[in-house]
């Protein structure tokens, strides 16, 4: 399968295709670039360049790539769920999980399992109550930065004077 690793603010990024589709989008380590071989296609050099542009405040959403992650049927609901979120905006679990008729633990584990983070983005998704929630994305135990750091690229105010602000809810 052709993949592409790149520099990104938060780390090494790895972005990975098959037939033609985005499956996987990764943080590695240093240590891990060139174990594999990197194809640059058409479609891995796009998703990088708009993968960057998003960090840099330039790209709001990624409605134009193909995407192709594996899942449950279950899974595949929270993930078009989570594509839905706008740019800016967050949601909890709980918003979610009532929109795919679920809990918002099972919509938390469907978040965790999401094979290509930023681009479906599970960071959108909060615990509420002044708690972000986790995140699976970023650097080996990174996650909880990474997903504050994606939240402020996208103008999110995190929990200030004890008032969540939840733009969109």
């Amino acid at each position: 399968m052709p993949q592409l690793t790149f520099l990104s603010p938060q780390g090494y990024l790895k972005i990975v295709e098959n037939d033609g589709n985005i499956t996987h989008l990764n943080w590695v380590t240093e240590q891990s670039i060139g174990l594999e071989k990197c194809v640059n296609t058409d479609l891995l050099l796009e998703t990088k360049k708009q993968v960057l542009a998003y960090f840099e405040g330039k790209k709001t959403n990624f409605l134009d790539l193909p995407l192709s992650p594996k899942g449950t049927q279950f899974q595949q609901n929270v993930w078009t769920a989570l594509s839905n979120i706008q740019y800016g905006k967050v949601k909890t679990y709980g918003d979610i999980a009532r929109e795919v008729g679920s809990v918002a633990r099972a919509v938390g584990g469907a978040c965790g399992a999401n094979p290509i983070p930023i681009i479906i983005p599970c960071h959108r998704v909060i615990a509420g109550n002044q708690n972000l929630g986790g995140f699976s994305g970023g650097q080996q135990g990174q996650g909880d930065q990474s997903k504050k750091e994606l939240l402020l690229i996208e103008g999110f105010k995190l929990f200030e004077d004890k008032q969540p602000d939840l733009p969109g809810l």
